[in-house]
């Protein structure tokens, strides 16, 4: 899996391509705490390249939102395919993390929440 990422007005992107399984999910894990010792808090997960995640996937994002959110940020996710769209339905993730259709709509979703809009 690669992973990217960039700011917009704040807000952290993170790209990610490929697949998003066992083998990669210290990757993940790994490059966000980079970010997050940053001081950077507000994070959108584009996973428009994702082929393909399992539990240690969905794990590793829960992981990362909890540290998020007792840092009073949080995660959006964006982009997802249709086969990944239903591992989160089917997992009911999409209960518990904002999706949103792209990463732009998902960044300005943290401007309207903060009253920057």
């Amino acid at each position: 899996m690669k992973i990217t990422s960039t700011q917009d007005n704040g807000i952290t992107i993170i790209r990610l391509s490929g697949r998003f399984d066992a083998t990669v999910a210290d990757q993940f894990k790994e490059s966000v705490q980079q970010l997050c010792e940053k001081g950077l808090s507000n994070f959108v997960i584009d996973m428009s390249d994702v082929s393909y995640i399992d539990s240690s996937g969905l794990g590793s994002i829960i992981t990362f939102l909890r540290k998020i959110r007792l840092a009073k940020g949080d995660i959006k996710v964006a982009s997802l395919s249709d086969k990944v769209r239903s591992i989160f339905q089917l997992t009911r993730f999409h209960r518990v993390i904002e999706i949103f259709d792209n990463s732009e709509s998902a960044t300005l979703s943290f401007n309207t929440l903060h009253g920057k809009e």
